[in-house]
């Protein structure tokens, strides 16, 4: 895992516990919460969306199941770090900008750092994409990686004050 190798290249002692699962939608994160959070965690980092964005899912919809997830870690006092998405444009401007604006208010909330585009830099870049043209490739995922641990680090920080 690209990041918890930067993340111990950095002087940082921490296990990250993947809680993906492929082709999964927002609502799936949240019934899968529980699982996630049962050994208890310190920080989180919530990347989910992309495929509600996708299957052209109720922005609304994805709001609550997102904001359902945010509220059991604010609960348990888990810092997080919200990374966005944006919604592919086949389904419309309006879409687009309702879909975006679920992110945008999310991220405002407390206790959450906020990062709009979890592929800034890789989307729409062939060389950095699987041939699917979606999902990063390693090259990709390293840029991700680079990209986001300033603000990992910044979390660490909330998760564990001196």
């Amino acid at each position: 895992m690209q990041l918890q190798q930067a993340l111990r290249a950095d002087g940082h002692d921490v296990r990250i516990i993947d809680g993906a699962v492929s082709g999964d939608t927002s609502a799936g994160g949240r019934a899968r919460l529980d699982w996630v959070l049962a050994g208890g965690a310190d920080a989180a980092i919530v990347e989910l969306g992309a495929n509600d964005g996708l299957r052209g899912e109720d922005p609304g919809d994805m709001e609550a199941n997102l904001n359902a997830i945010l509220d059991a870690m604010a609960a348990k006092h888990i810092p997080v770090l919200l990374t966005g998405m944006y919604a592919p444009p086949n389904f419309g401007a309006d879409y687009e900008r309702a879909y975006r604006a679920v992110f945008d208010r999310l991220g405002q909330r407390p206790g959450v750092l906020y990062d709009p585009f979890f592929l800034q830099d890789v989307a729409e870049v062939p060389a950095l994409t699987q041939p699917d043209g979606l999902h990063p490739n390693a090259q990709g995922v390293r840029r991700v990686v680079a990209r986001l641990l300033p603000l990992v680090e910044t979390l660490l920080r909330e998760a564990r004050p001196a």
